[in-house]
């Protein structure tokens, strides 16, 4: 099956042949990226939009002209969304710690005591 395209490069190109056998994402031309920015050298990096591209290099490109033309960034990072892993909040307890590991949480030190001690020895 083929399309006639508006854009001349297109027809050019000679990616107006659509596979019938192929489902619509593979048959897709743009996938989606998820565009990171960081402002200042030393900050985290934010999310700052998406961009529909035919590859991670044109997604750069894309994000650069969308989210970085006016100087307010230092760094892009450029994920394709389908590689982003998340998590579903009914699956809260892989965060949860193990009562066996309490050294790995700061409050569980009793050391507040000790501390005002010392102040006072140092004090006095």
């Amino acid at each position: 099956m083929e399309f006639e395209s508006l854009d001349p490069r297109i027809n050019r190109s000679n990616i107006n042949q659509v596979d019938e056998n192929l489902t619509v994402e593979q048959n897709s031309m743009f996938q989606t990226y998820e565009v990171f920015a960081q402002s200042k050298h030393g900050l985290q990096h934010q999310h700052v939009g998406s961009v529909h591209a035919s590859s991670i290099d044109l997604a750069l490109l894309f994000a650069k002209e969308q989210f970085a033309r006016r100087g307010e960034c230092v760094n892009l990072w450029i994920a394709k969304t389908t590689d982003i892993l998340t998590t579903s909040y009914t699956d809260s307890d892989i965060f949860e710690t193990t009562d066996t590991k309490l050294y790995r949480n700061p409050e569980s030190y009793k050391v507040v005591d000790r501390i005002k001690a010392f102040k006072e020895r140092q004090g006095a």
